[in-house]
């Protein structure tokens, strides 16, 4: 009797052992089932549209003087005197420095001797008292003697070709001029110019006398009128560029040589779709840029192209289409061909109205 019970009491417990085997094995593959199916993702999404984006381009250059000459005397010599300093305003034909006079009063005398010589053969020859040939070698002597007066006098006064601003004085008085550097750097800065190498894309569309935009790192955000001085003939084979020469009136003198200047060319609109900023995204590890649409309630990855940054904006030159949905919140969470809840979020400034319904 003992031993029959002993053995229903274990049927039993070997019964419930196994109930509660299964019952969790059960639920273990409930919670696989749950964990497997993929989980719909929210997106907030706003449509494309298309809009007329200004064209522009900017580049990078250094502002230089209009002219610039580098003013030196002929031969070396020792300067005696300094007339100007950096920072000074000159006229042409203006005296700079003198040089060492001794030579030039040595010419100087030799000049007036011949010149009295070829006056007196010149009177005898009128008369018939001098032959045509003593008057040829007077006349000679005289006007060779000259032209080394007028040439050392040229280099021992040196004087300004054109009417600038001193920029650079490389040399003191008293002082043996060598030719290693100029003695005086003079620039004209009114007007001044920057030169930019623009790509060849644009050859077609920079034109002489266009007016533009410039910024000086050093004035922030103020704007100068600028106006294309010069637009070279050719191209670099090497960069695909091709120089633009832009013009300052710098009316003012503000501008000045040295200074980092920002230009930026104009050149008509173009109507191509905008999104938000936020929908861009760029893959790591390259220069590609995408943006994510829904279709159908599903997630495409779309390669763009970008245009300009305007605002909050990004023209898109191509690989979407006005009215698709693009993804601008939720997008670094989900991949291609993804099943997505989309909820349409305040259109933007850019969006029409009916493309767009708010969902509440």
């Amino acid at each position: 009797m003992k031993s029959n019970i002993i053995r229903t009491f274990g049927l039993a417990a070997i019964c419930l052992a196994g109930a509660i085997s299964i019952s969790c094995n059960s639920d273990k593959k409930t919670e696989e089932k749950t964990e497997q199916q993929p989980k719909v993702i929210g997106v907030t999404i706003k449509a494309a549209c298309t809009k007329d984006v200004p064209q522009f381009e900017i580049f990078t250059g250094t502002v230089e003087g209009f002219n610039l000459n580098n003013i030196s005397p002929q031969a070396p010599g020792r300067i005696e005197r300094i007339f100007v300093e950096v920072g000074d305003h000159v006229s042409r034909g203006q005296r700079l420095a003198q040089m060492e006079a001794t030579n030039l009063t040595a010419a100087k005398l030799q000049m007036e001797n011949n010149k009295l010589e070829f006056e007196r053969t010149k009177q005898l020859f009128e008369i018939g008292g001098a032959s045509q040939s003593e008057y040829d070698a007077r006349k000679m002597a005289y006007e060779v003697s000259l032209n080394s007066y007028n040439n050392l006098a040229a280099n021992t006064y040196l004087i300004s070709p054109i009417s600038g601003v001193v920029t650079a004085r490389n040399y003191d008085a008293g002082d043996m001029y060598a030719a290693a550097m100029p003695l005086y750097t003079v620039q004209q800065i009114r007007p001044v110019k920057i030169k930019v190498n623009a790509p060849e894309g644009l050859y077609g569309k920079i034109k002489k006398g266009q007016k533009v935009i410039v910024k000086l790192d050093v004035y922030g955000s103020e704007e100068f009128e600028g106006k294309v001085h010069l637009v070279y003939p050719s191209l670099s084979a090497t960069s695909r560029s091709f120089p633009v020469e832009i013009t300052i009136a710098n009316a003012n003198e503000r501008v000045r040589p040295g200074m980092f200047a920002r230009v930026t060319f104009t050149y008509g609109t173009e109507r191509n779709v905008v999104v938000p900023d936020v929908s861009v995204v760029k893959q790591m590890g390259s220069g590609d840029h995408y943006v994510y649409t829904v279709v159908d309630n599903k997630v495409v990855f779309n390669k763009v192209k970008l245009g300009q940054l305007i605002g909050t904006e990004y023209e898109i030159k191509s690989g979407l289409n006005e009215g698709d949905m693009v993804i601008v919140e939720g997008q670094n969470r989900v991949v291609n061909g993804q099943e997505v809840k989309a909820t349409v979020g305040e259109p933007a400034s850019f969006v029409p109205d009916n493309l767009v319904e708010k969902t509440q």
